[in-house]
């Protein structure tokens, strides 16, 4: 940075939210230049909203342990509120966790302003899906660590840029795919690796359905927070508050119901990527070629109701094949999970709970010699372990990019309603350029790549 940072109080925010975004909300002077101690991890977090404040409170107890040690030490989003109610859980987190030498917490509006700051090693994304890309390539290219919530991106286009931008600048990143992180999942996918069913026939994936109606009703853009950047790479619409996130309760406290815009296209494709990018995450890792494969065909239908602002798919049935003959179907289903079926036998996994027939199998040990998969006992630890230590961490860009893949080309062919042809490796449609044209979208100036 070429000037020095003012500290803005929560009225500056308010006067200047509709300003330029180059502005921080507090950017501490003291800090900008200053260098972390070796044996400390500073940590950025972008996007404070309903995931986004998990996130960051996840990976703050996890820096706490002896052995990890890293602090959050910024967070950055454009509702003010959830900003600074960021802030204050840290401060309160490190009044009391470590007395005497709590770290000055930055707030800010633009994250390109956090990612300017030298001293900071990682961040953690947990905007809505259509800034993810923009942000976590912005984040690669200034050498910062990165967990980005999943789906990795909003299209297909994105992700390839994401995979390029991570591997030509070195960075470790991690997608927020945590069942990878969980036991049974992995126990699942080792028995299935194994030929513990003997050959594998069929992967079934259940995922929930979405619901409700978003009211169109609108109204001012509440004051504090800055909706046209919100909008970023999508285009300029009139603001409605149950097309964005519930505002403020009435004690100023941040709202995390669930939001809208986890029901719009412009911003999200529903559950075929809210679940299933964890749900197909666990079928390509028990399948294996989880980091450069996928289906080689796919097909199909979906309900789409008239449901106000809410547009995304209901119901659906979606079917496609593997080149060794594998069937992937995926549908509208309860409990969430993952089913594989082989010769042998059945494994159904969600979280919480797996099961097979014969039960036995579950009993079955892997030996030497087996494949064992990756093990991590909590997927914010892994993370920071790999930042520090530059190893891959469980659910690396890849992973995440292939496992996004298949969720985004059954979004494709829900709405061309064809059976479509897809080639992993050059990935892209076989002789539809229909199709291909789907895999991205025109950005909106200037949030383009």
């Amino acid at each position: 940075m070429t000037t020095k940072p003012t500290k803005l109080s929560r009225r500056t925010f308010l006067q200047s939210s509709a300003g330029a975004m180059a502005v921080p909300l507090i950017a501490p002077s003291h800090l900008f230049g200053q260098r972390a101690p070796s044996n400390v991890l500073r940590i950025g977090a972008i996007g404070t909203g309903r995931m986004g404040t998990g996130d960051m409170q996840a990976v703050a107890k996890q820096g706490l342990i002896e052995g990890v040690d890293a602090h959050v030490v910024a967070v950055c989003d454009l509702d003010q509120t959830r900003a600074f109610a960021a802030k204050n859980w840290l401060d309160k987190l490190y009044k009391d966790k470590l007395p005497g030498a709590a770290p000055d917490v930055g707030v800010y509006r633009d994250f390109r302003e956090l990612l300017a700051r030298d001293d900071i090693d990682a961040v953690t994304i947990s905007t809505p899906e259509h800034w993810h890309a923009l942000c976590a390539i912005a984040a690669a290219k200034a050498k910062k660590g990165i967990y980005v919530q999943k789906p990795m991106t909003y299209s297909h286009r994105e992700g390839q840029l994401l995979v390029k931008a991570v591997r030509e600048s070195g960075v470790i990143l991690q997608v927020g795919s945590q069942q990878r992180s969980d036991a049974k999942f992995r126990q699942a996918c080792e028995l299935v690796r194994n030929g513990r069913l003997g050959k594998l026939h069929r992967i079934h994936v259940y995922l929930p359905p979405d619901h409700g109606t978003g009211d169109p009703k609108q109204s001012p853009v509440p004051a504090g927070f800055d909706f046209d950047t919100w909008l970023g790479p999508t285009e300029k619409v009139p603001y409605a508050m149950e097309g964005v996130h519930p505002q403020s309760a009435a004690d100023g406290k941040p709202n995390f119901s669930r939001p809208g815009w986890l029901q719009i296209r412009r911003y999200c494709l529903g559950m075929i990527t809210g679940w299933g990018s964890h749900m197909n995450d666990i079928a390509q890792w028990g399948h294996g070629g989880d980091t450069d494969s996928g289906p080689v065909e796919i097909q199909a239908t979906a309900e789409f109701p008239q449901r106000g602002l809410f547009d995304v798919h209901t119901q659906f049935k979606a079917t496609g094949k593997y080149a060794d003959g594998v069937e992937l179907i995926q549908e509208t289903g309860n409990p969430a999970g993952v089913r594989f079926t082989g010769e042998r036998g059945t494994i159904f996994v969600q979280r919480g709970k797996i099961e097979a027939d014969p039960a036995e199998i579950l009993k079955e040990k892997i030996g030497d010699g087996e494949t064992k998969l990756y093990v991590s006992g909590n997927h914010y630890r892994n993370w920071l372990e790999c930042v520090r230590s530059k190893q891959e961490p469980i659910c690396p860009v890849e992973v995440g990019h292939r496992s996004n893949t298949i969720c985004v080309i059954t979004d494709i062919a829900m709405r061309t309603g064809r059976k479509l042809q897809w080639d992993p490796k050059a990935e892209k449609f076989v002789g539809d350029d229909a199709a291909n044209a789907l895999l991205d979208y025109e950005h909106r100036a200037p949030w383009t790549l």
